[in-house]
């Protein structure tokens, strides 16, 4: 039913946590697979000794983008992604799964609402605010859960860069070419079992965060992102806020 591909690239001291609660969903995976990116902090680590299904290890820093061209092998009708910071409650994929039953689409842990089009004015939805019913956002990111036939959107057009933007270009080209719609499932603030990242703030708020700085300057990483805003708005974009 499901395929997690995971995501480590400056964090491998957070995965042995993050396969425990993978492992510990009311819904469980059926595989779990590993794609490291090329850092120092992942050297010398055994990530063979994790146990997992599968395990990708890159010799340069591929960055965003191939950890989803990853999913594309998956042969199960759900996949799901997340960053090597977000360390999910036990029903994150049974929320997903719901969620999908009256909300078809593309499910994350935090959704971005884009107003005046300018990707500096936005509303965050989820873990940050505590949603009680689905909502839908024009991206989303952190963790990532959607059919595998969807995930194929991705590769529709050419990135407009591989520097950045894949949550922005995913559910653009989902849209576009398949009418698919993103959404935050329910992330209510008195059942965390439901979250999709238990330790957002402790966990991914370090130096090690690319918001943060650490693949460019800060105000490089988000001039890249409204970039690739404007870029998705000219070539069909709709956004939520149509403003």
């Amino acid at each position: 039913m499901i395929t997690v591909v995971l995501n480590c690239y400056k964090r491998p001291e957070y995965l042995q946590e993050q396969i425990k609660a993978l492992r510990s969903q009311t819904v469980k995976p059926d595989a779990i697979w590993l794609w490291v990116n090329s850092t120092d902090e992942n050297k010398g680590y055994d990530f063979e000794s994790l146990g997992l299904d599968k395990v990708f290890i890159s010799d340069t820093n591929c960055k965003y983008h191939a950890r989803f061209a990853i999913g594309l092998l998956a042969r199960t009708e759900y996949v799901a992604f997340f960053d090597d910071d977000t360390i999910p409650g036990t029903q994150w994929f049974e929320n997903c799964v719901d969620t999908m039953k009256t909300h078809p689409g593309i499910m994350g842990g935090v959704g971005i609402v884009i107003h005046n089009k300018n990707y500096m004015t936005r509303t965050r939805i989820g873990w940050p605010s505590n949603n009680e019913e689905p909502v839908e956002v024009d991206l989303v990111g952190h963790a990532w859960f959607m059919k595998r036939e969807h995930l194929s959107y991705l590769w529709h057009e050419v990135p407009y860069t591989l520097e950045n933007g894949e949550d922005i270009q995913l559910s653009y080209l989902a849209q576009k070419y398949g009418g698919v719609k993103t959404y935050v499932p329910p992330h209510p603030k008195d059942k965390p079992e439901l979250n999709s990242s238990l330790k957002a703030w402790e966990y991914g708020n370090d130096s090690k965060a690319s918001s943060n700085g650490s693949l460019m300057p800060v105000p490089l990483f988000y001039m890249q992102r409204q970039d690739c805003v404007l870029h998705c708005l000219r070539n069909g974009w709709e956004l939520v806020d149509n403003a």
